[in-house]
């Protein structure tokens, strides 16, 4: 969809422009509602979103905020002060079951008739299915949540992937396994804090590293709340590196990001320290063995 849009804004002489909402409407109504149970769990961050779309020839991201204001607006106004007045818009993609304006009232055919009568080209991609299945971020999530990474990277066409600043944590992974032969510096970890409380994929993880040296690094990561440490309800993804080539602080306030491969397990509640390390070194084990048996001959 990306591509057919980069085409005809060069076809056309125009920048390619991709509009997005913050927060995403079924977000907004939940909070609304009191009841932010409903709002459905955030496949990336904003951040990981324009990133994604630079890399696919966009041009231009409009993110608007959604709120009271854009909720109540007509689909026809949403047409004529929004997508024509203010963006200027002169030709329009969009999905197969896209709706928008006051209580979902527009889609495509009031699109195509409002719109062409004021100079704007619209048109539509049908579904993408990949092996049977629509990609779309429903499947995607639900991917994530059953913790088939694999099934989730065929949908995205990539390994899903989180990025973020490295910030400083309670240092207690240089602790935890320092003793052990080896490990003089325990399990430290690259601490990223995830900026939305219902994250899409929750566990541990084996996972690849990229943005702190040329080839991305091995690691295990833990992404959740830390029931063992502090249970605070705040998301922390917590990545133990196999390899280590930098010096100890090297990482701190680098933007890195961290390819979920695969789910080891979901997070597990430890009764003490010396547990949570024995099971930190099980999860090192099994992180291991996963990247042999997948490492080319």
């Amino acid at each position: 969809m990306l591509a057919l849009l980069c085409g005809e804004a060069r076809q056309r002489g125009l920048p390619a422009c991709v509009m997005t909402f913050e927060p995403s409407p079924r977000d907004f109504f939940a909070h609304r509602l009191g009841q932010p149970a409903l709002a459905p769990s955030r496949v990336g961050s904003l951040r990981d979103k324009l990133v994604a779309l630079q890399r696919c020839g966009i041009d231009e991201v409009v993110v608007v905020r959604f709120n009271e204001h854009l909720a109540a607006l007509s689909a026809t106004d949403f047409i004529d002060r929004v997508l024509l007045q203010e963006l200027q818009t002169r030709y329009l993609l969009v999905g197969d079951d896209f709706r928008f304006g006051a209580k979902r009232s527009g889609d495509y055919a009031l699109l195509d008739a409002h719109g062409s009568s004021r100079g704007l080209d619209v048109a539509r991609m049908m579904s993408y299915e990949v092996h049977g299945l629509r990609v779309s971020s429903s499947a995607v999530r639900q991917a994530l949540l059953e913790g088939d990474m694999e099934q989730a990277a065929g949908l995205l066409g990539r390994p899903y992937r989180i990025s973020g600043h490295v910030v400083h944590g309670r240092k207690l992974g240089r602790q935890l396994g320092a003793s052990a032969p080896g490990r003089g510096d325990g399990f430290r970890t690259l601490n990223l804090r995830v900026p939305h409380a219902k994250p899409a994929a929750m566990g541990i993880f084996v996972v690849q590293v990229h943005g702190l040296t040329p080839q991305p690094l091995p690691g295990v990561a833990s992404l959740g709340v830390r029931p063992s440490v502090e249970d605070a309800g705040r998301v922390l993804l917590e990545v133990h590196c196999l390899e280590w080539p930098l010096p100890l602080h090297a990482g701190y306030g680098r933007v890195v990001g961290v390819d979920l491969l695969y789910r080891l397990h979901d997070e597990r509640h430890y009764d003490g320290l010396p547990a949570l390390e024995a099971g930190i070194a099980q999860d090192v084990q099994e992180a291991q063995s996963w990247l042999r048996a997948r490492a080319p001959a």
